[in-house]
């Protein structure tokens, strides 16, 4: 009877999500989007926290199949930091959106490649002299990030439409922008190049209202030492401008006591991202009232 019962609860609330258009997040950015936190890290808590969001939220990486929200596994970070199951600040979007709102079901269409800048392989504008420009591997050279993001997104899309299910477009998470930072004319052109890539966004997708959040880096690397304060500034600058963003202020320097990092001071260690994402979860709650 017990499990006749659970199974009855079951086919009620698939058909209860069913009936309803499912909300649809992006996500893209550089490898901090990417991630390289390690779930086995995370207090049990929290992985029950995810096991029951994963009911209901849904993850597409790179143009691949949407699966059930869960870490991924990753021969490259078990070489270089020891674990392999690893998350990014999706996962607790994920669970921050769907513990606010259990009855909706979500749909989170993710892009990332690390090392990527938004005046290079990211722009809206691309062309191959600023690629060139900008990139510093020669496969990243020819990438066009934006288009790809695109295209993953409308492939899902029209999946959502053969099977007969309405969506809603809900907002795009960005955490970026680290590489722009490292040379001065893509830091200098970060602010517009940010502007034309929501701008696009919105457009391509009908959503011109669409919420917008986006991590502002910390990191100092490359050529440039103005660089990271103009990529920073700018991010603060675009909220300013625009009611429907909201950016995620961070430490400009170490010690990372808001957004905990790994020993290379770059990457966000799983309570960095855990923080990041429940922040980006609970900014898109808000520019979605």
């Amino acid at each position: 009877m017990k499990a006749g019962f659970t199974f009855f609860i079951l086919l009620a609330a698939s058909q209860l999500f069913a009936s309803k258009p499912i909300h649809i997040v992006f996500l893209a950015g550089q490898s901090n989007m990417a991630g390289s936190g390690s779930y086995m890290a995370l207090s049990e808590a929290d992985q029950a926290r995810a096991m029951a969001a994963s009911s209901r939220v849904w993850l597409s990486r790179k143009g691949g199949p949407a699966l059930p929200l869960s870490y991924e596994t990753s021969q490259y970070q078990l070489e270089k930091r020891g674990f392999a199951e690893i998350f990014g600040p999706e996962l607790f979007i994920g669970i921050t959106l769907a513990e606010a709102n259990p009855e909706q079901e979500y749909l989170l269409i993710k892009y990332t490649q690390g090392g990527t800048a938004l005046y290079g392989a990211w722009n809206p504008e691309w062309s191959a002299e600023k690629a060139d420009a900008v990139e510093t591997k020669a496969f990243k050279k020819t990438l066009k990030l934006y288009s790809l993001h695109h295209a993953a997104i409308h492939k899902e899309l029209n999946r959502l439409k053969a099977e007969g299910r309405e969506y809603r477009i809900v907002g795009m998470a960005w955490m970026q922008g680290e590489n722009d930072a490292a040379q001065e004319i893509s830091a200098r052109s970060y602010e517009a190049n940010l502007k034309k890539l929501i701008q696009g966004y919105r457009t391509e997708f009908q959503t011109l209202d669409m919420p917008f959040v986006a991590g502002q880096i910390n990191s100092n690397y490359g050529a440039f030492p103005e660089g990271p304060a103009m990529v920073r500034k700018a991010f603060i600058d675009v909220d300013e401008a625009d009611e429907n963003t909201g950016v995620i202020q961070t430490n400009p320097h170490a010690p990372w006591t808001d957004y905990p990092k790994h020993d290379d001071q770059v990457h966000y260690n799983h309570e960095g991202l855990k923080r990041l994402g429940t922040d980006m979860g609970n900014v898109l709650l808000e520019l979605m009232k």
